[in-house]
């Protein structure tokens, strides 16, 4: 069967880089700046299907150390981010307005921190692109560091959790009632979850952008 791009990067992934290049993955997008394009949702997806496969090739872990590891890439991850903002923030309070830089939108962010930091802090684990910057600014706007810590370890379990496990036990599934194999669908698995993790996104962009021209 021929495989697209995605499905050779994701597989690539799994069975070259194995469990420490997707650790990385997962820490990076998690936090860093340069992790945002990175497919966390499609990979942690993919290490449930292919759990068996990533245990045997670190020492014959239980699938549970895989997770745990997992979990704590991705918490660690945005305790980077975090402490990023939080050592660059006092510093762009004192910038000057830009272009690609507006104080206002700092003051907005926050303002909606204060509001809704739990909430956005948790979920936007589940999000692309958001999980990467939401707690590089929970630490520009000075979250506190304990409400963030938990959570940040809040979302990050669940998360996880939900992504590998999915994985997993839909592959169990299908394996066992239809005699089929989701590894050799990895490519449409992995554009359904980007579709179905940004949609939303996008959709909540453009509306809500209408909203406010309508107004004005």
């Amino acid at each position: 069967m021929h495989q697209g791009i995605l499905q050779q990067f994701v597989e690539w992934v799994i069975h070259h880089g194995g469990l420490f290049v997707l650790l990385a993955i997962i820490f990076a997008e998690t936090g860093l700046f340069l992790g945002f394009f990175l497919p966390g949702d499609s990979l942690l997806f993919t290490a449930g299907i292919y759990i068996s496969e990533l245990s045997s090739s670190f020492h014959n872990a239980h699938d549970i150390v895989i997770i745990l590891m997992a979990i704590a890439a991705s918490f660690t991850g945005s305790i980077v981010g975090y402490w990023f903002g939080l050592t660059t923030g006092p510093r762009m309070f004192k910038w000057k307005d830009r272009f690609f830089f507006k104080k206002k939108y700092l003051e907005k962010a926050h303002t909606f921190y204060e509001k809704y930091g739990k909430g956005t802090v948790f979920l936007s684990k589940f999000v692309p692109l958001i999980r990467t910057f939401a707690p590089i600014l929970a630490g520009i706007v000075k979250m506190p560091k304990a409400t963030f810590l938990v959570y940040n370890f809040a979302g990050s379990v669940c998360w996880v959790s939900a992504m590998i496990l999915g994985g997993h036990f839909l592959q169990s599934w299908f394996n066992q009632k239809f005699g089929y194999s989701l590894k050799d669908h990895i490519e449409l698995i992995t554009v359904i979850i980007i579709l179905i993790t940004t949609l939303p996104v996008i959709y909540k962009l453009v509306f809500s952008k209408k909203t406010v021209t309508s107004k004005e």
